[in-house]
């Protein structure tokens, strides 16, 4: 493995002084020598920074201040990154081994992808072993997007330049900005792309977008928009099909090696 690579992680918070322990820690214990941690926070009033910052200089970059909301904050780390690739996990989230990185990199340099995606449990907010959703995500197949499909966010590392070349997270979208630049980089742009078959990411249930009936709609609604945004007509029945290919989420669950 070329160890010179080196990759850019972006955290982004806001009054998560309950969980951000647990995503920092997560990140610091990666067994990779080339990485770069950033913390974007939006001016948190809780302890969020006081925690952050006990870190000292364990974290390599780090800004709290008032911003326009999570994809506004995902953009600026994304703008003050060194890393040739880059991965957005959030302060709920947290990586389930050590080697999750060193997986990532191996898996880009022995296909030589521009991004690279995995799998994802969700897991409960409480009791982080009890896994209530399996996001397995499958090899990529372009047709896929036509029917619902879509890949964990937090499990996307892209390369920097692909991001230079092909415009960072639009701000015009609150819940479905991920899908948004998941859809322009894989199906509109059809950026090379690998995937890894491992669970990479854990999350705690409850995000924005899922938290209460009327986020939920106003995602499936961004989602169409984002097809409008790339000038791609929607495929019909998307906002059925959408969420009816995640009903296997709640059913399977991972392998022990996976």
């Amino acid at each position: 493995m070329n160890k010179s690579t080196k990759i850019s992680i972006i955290t982004v918070s806001y009054n998560s002084d309950k969980t951000i322990s647990n995503t920092i820690d997560s990140v610091l214990s990666q067994e990779y020598n080339n990485l770069e941690y950033i913390i974007i926070d939006g001016g948190s009033t809780d302890k969020t920074n006081e925690i952050i910052e006990s870190y000292g200089d364990k974290i390599s970059q780090y800004i709290s201040e008032k911003d326009d909301g999570i994809y506004d904050a995902m953009n600026k780390g994304i703008r003050i990154s060194t890393g040739k690739y880059i991965g957005i996990i959030n302060s709920d989230d947290f990586y389930p081994d050590s080697n999750i990185i060193q997986k990532v990199v191996n898996k880009i340099e022995e296909e030589e992808s521009d991004c690279v995606y995995a799998d994802l449990v969700y897991v409960n907010s409480e009791n982080t072993k009890k896994i209530k959703r399996y996001w397995k995500s499958g090899e990529f197949n372009r047709k896929k997007f036509t029917k619902g499909w879509m890949i964990p966010h937090p499990t996307f590392f892209v390369s920097k330049e692909i991001y230079n070349t092909f415009g960072l997270y639009n701000l015009t979208l609150k819940s479905a900005s991920d899908y948004e630049m998941i859809l322009r980089l894989l199906y509109k742009n059809k950026v090379s792309v690998s995937y890894l078959p491992e669970v990479t990411v854990h999350m705690r249930d409850g995000g924005y977008s899922n938290q209460n009936f009327w986020n939920r709609l106003r995602g499936n609604n961004e989602d169409l928009k984002a097809w409008e945004l790339n000038g791609i007509k929607s495929p019909k029945f998307l906002r059925l099909r959408k969420p009816l290919s995640k009903l296997s989420q709640f059913i399977k669950r991972p392998k022990d090696n996976e």
